[in-house]
């Protein structure tokens, strides 16, 4: 019996090890020399060097709308590097000049239109990677890709480094020379051999046309920012400089709040002078490895988030935008499900409410040393009325085991305030490429929080998911979780504890032949079922089935039809609360249509409707977002959601309405101006975010911010126009030297 026992165990060994070995080459690339230039480049846009002709244009394939099909416009597209610099040029020859779109002069600005972008995956880890986009404009846009470009943030575009483009454009076409310096880029060298994967691609954004290097098929989601499909090439002789970036800013302004007092005709006015410096420092340990450094940080310039209604009883997920956290921001990725996760780094400096809480002072460090990832973050927080200061941390240790597309790893977050109140977070995690496309999550981690329990299961979170990560065929997801009561990661994000949590997701997509205007059909369903712990009773289940078409100009149309249980123990307020549901047990359903309109277009617009049951009530949602691209100098969008919930057994009616309206200008790539004006008809409160801008050049910014805060709540202040309840007018600026 033992024998056969170990018999059979050798025989799943060496089929397990077999599919290692598949998973390790299916997206192998063979390493390609890059060449070095022997001569000297002017960044001018128009690649006409000597040095330039020496370097062979790389071999491209149509991706959209045929993959393979004949490319329509001549394109030559080289890279090359030399002791400081890694470089991109294009040619990019076009037979309708008139046809080149080119919407935006505003840095990281993706307004659609054609573009040249440019991916590196530095540490050829096929599954991080950085890109840098360039528009006929001569804008540049920069952007960091995580979880080689799968899940709900496979993107950030808030990253920033340092680098720089020209563009031409003329009656042949547009002309692009880009050049990053190997001291914004994070790197390992084996006595100066550095392997990077990258990927090259162009858009002819009128005709939705990309050309790729190196060839690769649409059978994945995002395949063609995908770093696991990059083109391995080898650079030589490269010597590791240590950066030095010191970043001293200076802030000050004006904080007035006004508010109504008792007879509504008078007002208590609070006003302060703000007075601010702080200092940022960026020091390269080595070329693997950053310390950043931070005293008083200050955001002052950082974007407003977006108003949203919360239809949900849980609250709802924003992303990080302050440029602190973003370098290598996904050596931090700890994830516990599509958006929940362990750090999230909002919780560092700002209230529940999103407003802002003085930071002393902190230190990150990420680095990269052979198959290991070690990343630290330590910050202290000021005193803030009812909050202490605190101290708040993550620890993030991640290896690469089996192949290259797999890792084991394990992360600690603290968060300690003054009284010595605690909160601690203690995870191990995983991800392994078990054969082909499909891949195996895993997940535990434990709370430690101040005299509460902290055992297992009550104080964990445990789960599985498996994935088959392909838009082509077959695709599917299965996501299981425990979340115990007392599992609370208050430096991180989760929507409810207390459950176990099932879900899954099954899809089909065709690609057409070359002659259709469609390009592709996705049939799918997904199901996600909450299942309490306490009476183990089923809390909230939705089965939605689904309908997706894609038209060869990127137009988009979704279906949906959706069923939904839900079993309330406690009354919920949604949106406001003018209106209530009472506990008890609901199915209802809704009917979906989202439309997507190409970003082709200077006069687009997106479309969604959703309307049906909800609760013991009826639900009608309706959102459309309109952009006009008055030209690369002026832009407007706006986005208008409307619902009405209707509980005529009830006597209840609820209109919710936001308003939003962006207001974006550039007069070139230096100068530039954007206005965020938001209106919530629930709150009755419109809040209006300006900036103003002036970059010198990398790193030296001088910017303007007013903000305000008005209410217009007609029976609160009891006058016809909106009162300010807050206003806020500063300046900001950023000089960074630089060695």
């Amino acid at each position: 019996m033992s024998q056969m026992f170990r018999l059979n165990l050798r025989i799943l060994v060496s089929i397990y090890a077999f599919y290692i070995t598949i998973s390790a080459t299916v997206y192998a690339q063979d390493e390609v020399i890059l060449q070095r230039l022997q001569g000297p480049i002017t960044l001018d846009g128009f690649s006409n060097e000597q040095a330039w002709e020496h370097i062979k244009p790389l071999p491209l394939t149509m991706f959209t709308p045929t993959f393979r099909g004949r490319p329509t416009e001549r394109t030559e597209i080289r890279v090359a590097y030399d002791d400081r610099y890694i470089y991109l040029s294009g040619r990019l020859y076009d037979s309708d000049p008139s046809g080149i779109q080119g919407y935006s002069l505003l840095r990281d600005a993706d307004r659609g239109g054609d573009f040249l972008n440019f991916i590196i995956d530095t540490f050829n880890d096929n599954e991080n990677a950085v890109g840098v986009m360039t528009t006929p404009t001569g804008s540049r846009i920069d952007v960091e890709f995580r979880n080689d470009s799968e899940g709900a943030d496979w993107q950030n575009p808030d990253w920033n480094t340092y680098w720089d483009t020209r563009v031409v454009q003329n009656s042949e076409g547009w002309f692009v020379e880009s050049r990053i310096p190997f001291t914004s880029l994070r790197f390992q060298s084996d006595s100066g051999r550095v392997v990077f994967g990258i990927i090259v691609h162009r858009l002819i954004a009128r005709k939705n046309e990309r050309l790729t290097y190196p060839a690769i098929q649409p059978k994945w989601s995002n395949a063609q920012w995908k770093a696991s499909l990059a083109q391995d090439v080898v650079l030589q002789g490269i010597s590791f400089k240590k950066p030095l970036y010191i970043t001293p800013f200076v802030s000050g302004g004006i904080e007035r709040k006004q508010l109504p007092g008792p007879d509504n005709k008078e007002f208590k006015k609070d006003e302060n002078l703000r007075r601010e410096l702080g200092l940022d420092v960026k020091y390269g340990l080595s070329q693997n490895s950053t310390l950043d450094l931070t005293l008083n940080t200050d955001f002052a310039q950082v974007e407003a988030d977006d108003e949203r209604l919360n239809l949900t009883r849980f609250s709802l997920f924003f992303p990080e935008k302050r440029q602190f956290f973003q370098e290598r921001s996904s050596a931090f990725v700890f994830k516990t499900g599509d958006v929940s996760r362990l750090f999230h780094s909002r919780k560092i400096g700002l209230t529940e409410d999103g407003l802002p809480i003085r930071i002393l002072g902190g230190v990150r460090l990420v680095t990269r040393t052979g198959n290991w990832d070690i990343a630290a973050l330590n910050m202290q927080t000021a005193e803030n009325d009812s909050i202490p200061t605190e101290n708040l941390g993550a620890y993030r240790l991640k290896r690469r085991v089996l192949n290259q597309f797999s890792y084991v790893g394990g992360m600690i977050t603290n968060r300690v305030d003054r009284d010595g109140n605690y909160n601690i977070n203690v995870g191990f995690d995983g991800v392994f490429r078990v054969f082909g496309s499909d891949y195996l999550s895993l997940n535990y981690v434990n709370s430690f929080e101040d005299n509460r329990n902290s055992g297992f299961p009550d104080a964990s979170l445990a789960r599985i998911h498996w994935q088959r990560r392909s838009a082509k065929g077959l695709a599917y997801q299965l996501d299981l979780s425990h979340v115990g009561s007392a599992y609370n990661p208050r430096l991180g994000f989760i929507f409810q504890n207390n459950v176990y949590r099932f879900s899954g997701d099954l899809n089909y997509t065709q690609f057409t032949n070359e002659n259709s205007a469609t390009r592709r059909y996705t049939i799918g369903a997904n199901n996600s079922l909450v299942l309490r712990k306490a009476d183990k009773r089923i809390e909230s289940n939705r089965l939605t089935s689904f309908l997706e078409i894609e038209r060869k100009s990127s137009t988009k149309w979704v279906f949906e039809f959706s069923t939904f249980y839900e079993n309330l123990l406690e009354p919920f307020s949604p949106i406001s609360e003018t209106v209530k549901v009472p506990a008890g047990k609901y199915t209802y359903h809704s009917i979906a249509s989202n439309l997507q309109m190409t970003t082709g277009r200077r006069l687009r617009a997106n479309m969604k409707a959703d309307f049906g049951s909800f609760y013991d009530g009826t639900r009608l949602s309706l959102t459309v977002s309109p952009t006009w691209i008055q030209s690369r100098y002026f832009e407007i969008s706006a986005e208008y959601e409307f619902n009405r919930l209707n509980f005529d057994k009830r006597s209840q009616l609820l209109n919710a309405n936001l308003w939003r309206l962006r207001l974006q200008g550039a007069a070139n790539t230096k100068f530039s101006s954007r206005a965020l004006i938001q209106y919530n008809s629930i709150d009755d409160k419109i809040g209006v975010n300006t900036q103003i801008r002036y970059n010198f050049r990398e790193g030296h910014d001088f910017y303007l911010v007013y903000n305000e805060l008005l209410n217009s709540d007609r029976n609160k202040n009891g006058f016809m126009l909106p009162v300010s309840e807050n206003r806020t007018f500063l300046f900001k600026y950023i000089y960074t030297f630089m060695r």
